[in-house]
């Protein structure tokens, strides 16, 4: 496995830092960015320069970190004009969840394997090489470019088929996202109640480093309503009475101060069905 060729195409804010864990690999990394700037540092570290994209196609795989679906189509395009068979093609921008799929299922005839691999952390952690990485592969492709992935990456989960990659991505991104229109509710209403902005951020930071924060509760092995006897369910019938509890506070402190919580109330609305442990009125 160490004697693979690596490419890397797009030296951006996460491909840079990527890339850079790459340049002691045995096989060597040749890198490519439109910016000749950002391919300075890479060079100064070890890595091999490309004149072009189609320069990178050499490579036996090669990841590919540039800005939307539109570029990811353009530069996987001009690869497999040049890449040899067995030639596989990592995506690492977070995009459609169909671009990999159909550029999986265009260029298999070619022998040409194109992964979905998206990855989670920020820059910070690909310099660490903390990142987690979710890959959309066929099982074979994916263990023979683990090794190489784990250069970056101290967490590579294989999320099934060309696309599942994406698609696990697109699901923990829109946790962060709805995550942060909530923090910003709950700011709203610390806000209005007359505390410390800055107390409270310290206050949640510290106390989700200690519970995990969602991430916690998510050890189902599917979604449907857990039975009485499942090791959940207690567990999550204590969670479902302290979240209802606290919610119902929260709306009524902002009933008391005008701040309106309409994530709060979805929240409340929701939260029984979702763990799993619905009321006996809502499994009717």
């Amino acid at each position: 496995m160490t004697d693979l060729k690596l490419g890397y195409i797009g030296l951006g804010n996460m491909g840079a830092p990527m890339a850079k864990r790459l340049v002691d690999w045995p096989g060597g990394v040749t890198v490519f960015d439109v910016r000749a700037e950002a391919m300075t540092p890479l060079a100064e570290a070890g890595a091999t320069l490309a004149d072009s994209v189609a320069d990178v196609a050499a490579a036996d795989v090669i990841s590919v970190t540039v800005l939307n679906d539109e570029q990811v189509r353009e530069v996987v395009g001009e690869l497999a004009a040049h890449a040899k068979p067995g030639t596989v093609i990592a995506i690492h921008s977070t995009i459609s969840d169909t671009t990999a799929v159909e550029l999986a299922r265009d260029l298999k005839p070619q022998g040409i394997h194109v992964v979905d691999a998206p990855v989670s952390g920020g820059g910070g952690a690909a310099e660490k090489g903390e990142l987690a990485t979710m890959v959309g592969a066929e099982r074979e492709v994916y263990e023979r470019i683990k090794p190489a992935f784990k250069q970056w990456a101290s967490l590579v989960i294989h999320a099934g088929e060309p696309g599942a990659g994406t698609r696990m991505k697109l699901a923990r991104n829109m946790l962060t996202f709805t995550g942060y229109a909530a923090a910003c509710e709950a700011m709203k209403l610390a806000e209005a109640s007359g505390l410390d902005l800055q107390q409270l951020g310290r206050v949640v930071r510290h106390t989700d480093a200690l519970t995990g924060g969602p991430g916690a509760i998510m050890v189902r092995e599917d979604m449907k309503p857990l039975t009485p006897d499942h090791w959940l369910y207690d567990a999550f019938t204590h969670t479902r009475g302290l979240g209802e509890k606290d919610l119902s506070l929260a709306l009524s402190l902002g009933a008391a101060t005008g701040v309106d919580l309409p994530l709060a109330e979805v929240a409340l609305q929701r939260l029984a069905t979702g763990l799993g442990v619905p009321h006996s009125n809502e499994e009717e």
